[in-house]
């Protein structure tokens, strides 16, 4: 077998991967560059959060409309039984990997009954997709469609019972995919980001014409810079290492996160050196949530915390989706408690919530 077989833009990956679930050998994926390799496809417990014995875990790829070969991890309750199982497909946050928050939320819902599938979106941790590191309203969105594919494929789920978590960023992917997706049955979001807005007009639609004008007229001419470099394209930059000097509470909430033992992963993007500096640009010129409206008459859960500075996109959404839907809002939690704190994270509720409507 050779490193072009094992390439993670080769959609023949896909069946190495789904074939006994990788098994015990690891299939070892070429170096992208000091920054950008991919982890080996291993079983090997590597996530940011502990092992539950009430849940087994493996590998599963799958290749999105565009061919590009996801990897996402699939968390099944140990004892299952043989009826078919409801589903989730669960993705975020934004620049983060299934080894963190994602993968959290995929386990609790696994010892809850379900199957759920932790998976990378193109372009970061295990999957693939070239260059590196870059993100995408159209893509992204796609990458839930993917997973909702993959899911209805495997045997002992069943197809008619699929839902989607997103969080943060995913949170907005997540709906823009339910809306257009009419075999998601429900579709819940927690800490949601609509990315398209807030890189269009800022935090607070705070962005002057004239400063979305400069910014835009930035990354046009760093995509000349990009082009004539034999390097990967550039970089933004991530989370300082330090807190020295940042008295920003909204850096200060991510670096607990990223940069600490409590969140760190070295394939998640937010943990280390971020995103493309060219990432914006098709945000910025796409809005996302358009037929945000076109969710129902299947149901819409959205979560977010009241001392989150992102609560806005949350209240918005739910404002602009029609019936049915529900805003809950977690007293006391900001945005990043609901990433990995179970004491505040509704699991009860997200576990009402999908077998109500996944029945």
């Amino acid at each position: 077998m050779t490193n072009t077989d094992l390439h993670p833009q080769n959609p023949d990956r896909r069946n190495l991967l789904l074939a006994g679930g990788v098994g015990a050998v690891a299939l070892g994926l070429p170096s992208l560059g000091a920054e950008a390799a991919l982890a080996e496809a291993t079983e090997a417990w590597d996530k940011t959060f502990p092992q539950d014995d009430r849940v087994t875990h493996r590998k599963v790829g799958f290749t999105n409309r565009y061919g590009i070969a996801l990897v996402g991890d699939l968390y099944l309750p140990a004892d299952r039984g043989d009826a078919p199982l409801p589903a989730i497909a669960v993705a975020g946050p934004f620049g983060a990997v299934k080894e963190q928050a994602a993968g959290l939320y995929a386990q609790e819902m696994a010892t809850r009954g379900f199957a759920a599938l932790a998976f990378d979106p193109s372009y970061i941790g295990e999957s693939g997709g070239m260059p590196r590191y870059v993100a995408s309203p159209d893509i992204n969105t796609e990458d839930f469609m993917a997973a909702v594919d993959v899911l209805g494929l495997q045997d002992g789920i069943d197809r008619d019972r699929i839902g989607m978590i997103g969080i943060c960023g995913f949170g907005g992917m997540a709906l823009n995919a339910a809306a257009a997706d009419k075999r998601v049955r429900a579709v819940a979001v927690t800490s949601m980001y609509d990315m398209s807005r807030v890189m269009a007009r800022g935090y607070n639609d705070a962005m002057t014409p004239e400063d979305r004008a400069e910014a835009l007229r930035a990354m046009s001419l760093q995509r000349w810079e990009d082009a004539a470099s034999d390097d990967a394209p550039a970089r933004a930059g991530g989370l300082p290492d330090s807190l020295d000097g940042v008295d920003d509470p909204v850096t200060r909430m991510y670096h607990a996160y990223y940069k600490t033992d409590r969140g760190y992963h070295p394939r998640s993007l937010n943990s280390n050196g971020g995103w493309n500096v060219t990432s914006p640009m098709s945000f910025m010129n796409m809005p996302q949530l358009t037929y945000v409206h076109e969710i129902a008459p299947r149901p819409a859960l959205i979560i977010a915390g009241s001392e989150a500075h992102s609560r806005y996109f949350s209240e918005d959404a739910h404002a602009a989706a029609a019936e049915p839907k529900e805003l809950v809002i977690i007293d006391g939690a900001d945005h990043v408690d609901l990433y990995d704190r179970k004491d505040v994270i509704p699991f009860a509720r997200l576990q009402s919530f999908f077998e109500g409507h996944l029945a």
